[in-house]
């Protein structure tokens, strides 16, 4: 087990983790998400034992990574976001270099590299240079590394990164597989890859935890509601005023600018989804507002993990509707111009 107990990171007067706390349990795979700058990457060094921690404590297999970091360190495997290869070293001497590094010993090296080469499947390019691999073989090579020596632990900050759909599938079965010897924290912008492979998230922004849970239970927290896609084109405002207005329309979660008075607008449901529809668009379109696309669907993590980034708590949702309500007021003045001129 690792765990992860108040840990703190500042750079400078910059506060890039606040006091976070959770546990990765045996044969577990933990998905970590949160957007761009939310602290994942911080705290996965962290944990790694790669960037020192201001305030906490990380415990590996009961090895603090602190007081201990050689014993710590030796449960665990670590591909960061940008592999750490060497470009001008061949690929089976780089995975040698790194097996020395991980003191495997010479008996058992040759055969642990070809371990990994096969698993990963790059054992056809083991003897050209890293700098001559596209990204995903590249990748691929880092992974591999990571994998030396079999740690029980594993942590993968954006594991399928440049490669091509076949192989992010190939990349995903095996993670699934490491699950029956190892525990892995997975991190990925990819949500569908997380729902895909990971049986707990945590989910992190600005620095702070806003949940630990199953997808199952974060999916249940948009309430069992239909979410609304709907595209326009036209004024902002005023399709802001109609949606957002419209009985059985809880909330609006997203606004997606795609284009000159293009819009994508994502709303939370609570009732008959066709009727509420279908009165946005007959609304919309009485309105001069244009309907490109519409459609709604069922909850997923995706709707949970906007929910939660832009919760009350983070101010996202408070600016989010000050937003909506500058619209509102604009296309009530608009309209109040409209009339006085007629």
């Amino acid at each position: 087990m690792i765990t992860i107990e108040n840990l703190t990171k500042y750079y400078g007067n910059n506060r890039a983790v606040n006091n976070i706390s959770f546990t990765i349990n045996d044969n577990e795979i933990l998905g970590f998400l949160g957007p761009n700058g939310a602290g994942k990457s911080t705290t996965m060094n962290m944990i790694a034992g790669f960037l020192p921690m201001t305030a906490g404590k990380v415990t590996i297999c009961g090895s603090d990574i602190s007081k201990d970091p050689v014993k710590a360190k030796k449960n665990l495997g670590y591909l960061p976001e940008i592999p750490p290869v060497y470009p001008d070293m061949r690929v089976r001497e780089y995975l040698s270099f790194c097996a020395g590094l991980k003191r495997i010993p010479a008996t058992k090296k040759s055969k642990e590299i070809s371990r990994v080469m096969e698993l990963l499947k790059i054992t056809d390019v083991k003897d050209k240079l890293i700098k001559n691999l596209s990204k995903g073989y590249k990748q691929r090579v880092g992974f591999a590394q990571a994998l030396l020596g079999n740690p029980k632990f594993l942590i993968l900050d954006e594991p399928t990164v440049g490669l091509d759909p076949k192989q992010v599938t190939e990349v995903r079965n095996i993670i699934k597989d490491l699950k029956k010897d190892h525990s892995v924290i997975f991190s990925s912008h990819i949500l569908s890859e997380v729902s895909a492979v990971c049986d707990r998230v945590v989910i992190i922004n600005k620095g702070d935890i806003k949940a630990i849970d199953t997808i199952e239970n974060l999916e249940k927290q948009t309430g069992g509601s239909l979410i609304l896609h709907i595209r326009t084109k036209g004024s902002r405002a005023t399709a802001s005023e109609i949606i957002q207005n419209t009985q059985g329309v809880k909330e609006i979660t997203k606004v997606n600018v795609e284009g000159d008075e293009a819009y994508e607008f994502i709303a939370q449901l609570e009732g008959d989804g066709d009727a509420i529809k279908n009165s946005i668009m007959k609304d919309l379109l009485n309105n001069n507002v244009q309907i490109t696309e519409i459609f709604t669907e069922k909850p997923d993590l995706e709707a949970a993990f906007v929910k939660l980034i832009n919760s009350k708590t983070s101010g996202g949702m408070k600016e989010l509707f000050e937003e909506y309500k500058s619209d509102i007021l604009e296309s009530q003045t608009e309209n109040a111009e409209k009339e006085g001129n007629e």
